[in-house]
């Protein structure tokens, strides 16, 4: 059973810190690209950030640039987000997925179409 697990979610004061973690089973993702979204009742979900196999490769959102970071740990099956600076509007669920195709390229994305495995998602709540 593949499955995509987050953790690291919880209630932290406006400018504070925390880091999101994914880990998958039941097959290794190592080799292809994986993303971090999230979303808030009511809304749509939104694209957070992303990163090619390597790790070399990344983007993020125009809202979260400079104050998040993705990484990740292929031989842990892993990926990361560190979220720094924390603000009341980053409050949401937040979901890891995984896109499996173009292995072993540079390729990520933001289009959560494209994404075939996703997470339960954590919630992160930020208070003012």
């Amino acid at each position: 059973q593949v499955q995509l697990v987050e953790s690291g979610g919880g209630l932290v004061q406006d400018g504070g810190s925390l880091r999101l973690s994914c880990a998958a089973s039941g097959r290794t993702f190592g080799m292809y690209a994986m993303g971090w979204f999230r979303q808030v009742p009511g809304k749509e979900r939104e694209f957070v950030a992303a990163i090619s196999w390597s790790g070399q490769s990344t983007s993020y959102a125009e809202s979260v640039k400079g104050r998040f970071t993705i990484s990740r740990a292929n031989s842990k099956n892993t990926m990361y987000l560190q979220m720094m600076t924390l603000k009341p509007e980053d409050t949401a669920v937040y979901y890891c997925a995984a896109r499996v195709g173009a292995p072993y390229t540079d390729y990520h994305t933001s289009n959560q179409y494209e994404y075939g495995y996703w997470g339960q998602g954590t919630q992160v709540t930020v208070s003012s």
